[in-house]
């Protein structure tokens, strides 16, 4: 592995969610990124998705940064463990810190924090702000009504259409690693 690998940062469910198939996709990726020699950056926490993506990283030998704010050490079991292990005070900072260490950012199943995490990284890109990918990992039609909304803010003329390109979608973890392969 080199020294300076590229870093995906996952943006993913604090808990498994009702398929099987979302914790599947998890430990999928996180095999994904090691097989390419990317750096996973994360929330830090050892439960639901994000701990399945950080275990599967760990266990192929990959290298994990991971990121947590103190109010959520004991919800989310903060993975010690970690190569880089970051406590932030905020939420905001979290993300700050996630986004400025990643290349790229794949967004997996997940609820609101997911979403919080999705719709700032997509309005900084709107903003010129960056110009990293954003990958949905659409398992199972997951992210389908997110898309059917993003489509319907262009629609009521809110957005132009260029902000629907600034989101690729992955049906499944081999897509993923495609479309992170054409942009990274």
């Amino acid at each position: 592995m080199s020294d300076f690998p590229r870093s995906v940062c996952v943006y993913c469910g604090s808990r498994d969610g009702i398929s099987r198939d979302f914790a599947q996709a998890a430990s999928e990726t996180g095999e994904m990124l090691v097989r390419n020699d990317w750096r996973l950056v994360y929330g830090a926490g050892d439960v639901g998705l994000m701990g399945r993506v950080a275990q599967a990283v760990q266990q192929a030998g990959g290298r994990t940064f991971g990121v947590i704010p103190t109010h959520l050490m004991a919800l989310e079991v903060g993975k010690r463990d970690l190569d880089q292990f970051i406590v932030t005070e905020t939420m905001h900072e979290r993300k700050k810190v996630m986004f400025m260490n990643a290349d790229a950012v794949v967004v997996l199943p997940g609820g609101a924090g997911s979403l919080d995490e999705f719709f700032e990284v997509l309005t900084w890109r709107q903003l010129g702000l960056h110009r990293k990918p954003i990958v949905l990992l659409n398992i199972n039609g997951f992210w389908d009504p997110l898309l059917a909304l993003m489509r319907h803010v262009v629609d009521q003329g809110f957005a132009g259409d260029d902000i629907l390109g600034f989101v690729s979608v992955a049906d499944d973890v081999d897509a993923l690693e495609q479309a992170l392969k054409d942009r990274l």
